[in-house]
């Protein structure tokens, strides 16, 4: 089962010759924990030398970060475990390959965060990764307990050479906002778990919220608190930028949901938000909905339900106009009537301001009037949820 995925975006630049550290969390526990590395846009051979599996270190504080050490790149002592691949350390990905490692024997905790170090043995022209990547803390920090103390960054980049299985940290020497090669965590759970993807764009990646964290984030910690012996896995699928339709830093939310959400073990249930961008860009919105079809035809033919999502209210912002307006109104007609989605959440109810519907309510705006607040993103989590608990499979 799927514990913990991100989609493939072609990052910038390139690396060479070093250990990136990537820190995640995953949403269910279990056993055999296994990672799934990607080579989805590198134009050459990715060699990794060495690749380990570790537990951050817990307490740090902002203090911590002004000693000018990445102090969130260290790990409990005796607590990184080197991976195999085939039984052998390393790795070779040929470009748009994927690769499982060996599972490791013991039990992962759900909610636990975990840092994957990954030592690129050579050269990497061409990254392949998700940016704006995000490592909640569980449980997760009061307000002002996250005004004091600022979240760690979810990735680190050492100084040249092999760095995977340091504990201390010290020769992580950078912070990045972007995981690298990191496709997806599994494990096998000790009871059937319902398993969401989260198809979706900037919104699902947590742009608007203080914290970074976005609703499918939310999602997991709700579903944790509300029904703690209700297991529920959430694979964040979301892509900054992302499209249903064309294709971005990312695949388009077509190509995704093959290459990438079908192919991961365990999610039977796909969550569709995605549409905003495609709107924003021309997009008409019969196009949106014969697209919304194919997907659902596809997910229902591998067994997998999918709920739509209707899309948020975007007067004011930069790309919003009275076509894409009334194509949006359009697209959630369908979603709410078309008889299509195996359940529907109402987005657009649960964020839009009553005395003006094509906006978003004042409190759930981040100020770009496109993305949500923090409180935004609850809403979102708590809207969705209802549908997921509801729905039972």
């Amino acid at each position: 089962m799927t514990t913990w995925a991100a989609a493939a975006e072609r990052l910038g630049g390139g690396l060479r010759d070093l250990t990136v550290r990537n820190v995640v969390r995953t949403t269910a526990g279990g056993t055999g924990l296994r990672v799934r590395l990607t080579n989805a846009f590198g134009e050459e051979e990715l060699s990794v030398g060495h690749a380990y599996v570790g537990v951050p270190r817990t307490g740090l504080r902002a203090a911590d970060r002004r000693s000018g050490l990445c102090v969130g790149a260290a790990l409990e002592p005796g607590s990184n475990r080197r991976l195999t691949f085939g039984g052998v350390p390393e790795v070779r990905l040929a470009p748009g390959a994927t690769v499982l490692s060996d599972p490791l024997p013991g039990r992962v905790p759900p909610r636990q965060r975990l840092a994957v170090s990954l030592y690129l043995s050579g050269d990497c022209p061409t990254l392949t990764g998700r940016n704006r990547a995000t490592a909640p803390a569980w449980p997760p920090p009061s307000r002002a307990v996250a005004e004091r103390e600022p979240a760690l960054a979810p990735a680190y980049r050492s100084s040249p050479g092999d760095h995977a299985a340091d504990e201390s940290g010290n020769p992580f020497v950078a912070e990045s906002a972007s995981w690298h090669w990191l496709d997806a965590l599994t494990v096998v759970p000790p009871e059937p778990v319902r398993c969401v993807a989260v198809l979706g764009d900037s919104i699902a990646t947590g742009v608007g919220s203080e914290a970074g964290h976005g609703w499918p984030d939310l999602l997991a910690d709700h579903a944790a608190f509300a029904a703690p012996s209700w297991p529920l896995a959430v694979a964040n699928e979301g892509v900054s930028g992302g499209r249903v339709l064309t294709a971005g830093t990312g695949r388009s939310a077509e190509a995704r949901l093959t290459a990438e959400v079908l192919t991961k073990p365990g999610i039977d249930t796909v969550i569709l938000p995605a549409g905003l961008n495609d709107l924003g860009h021309g997009a008409r919105a019969d196009e949106l909905i014969a697209a919304c079809r194919r997907i659902v035809a596809t997910a229902h033919a591998a067994g997998v339900c999918v709920i739509g999502a209707t899309l948020t209210p975007f007067a004011g912002a930069e790309y919003h106009t009275a076509q894409g307006e009334r194509a949006r109104q359009a697209v959630n007609s369908f979603v709410r009537d078309g008889g299509v989605f195996d359940g529907r959440a109402d987005f657009d109810a649960a964020l839009r301001d009553p005395a003006d519907p094509a906006r978003l309510l004042p409190r759930h705006d981040c100020g770009d009037h496109l993305h949500p607040s923090a409180a935004g993103h609850r809403a979102l989590a708590e809207a969705i949820y209802s549908v997921i608990a509801g729905s039972g499979r």
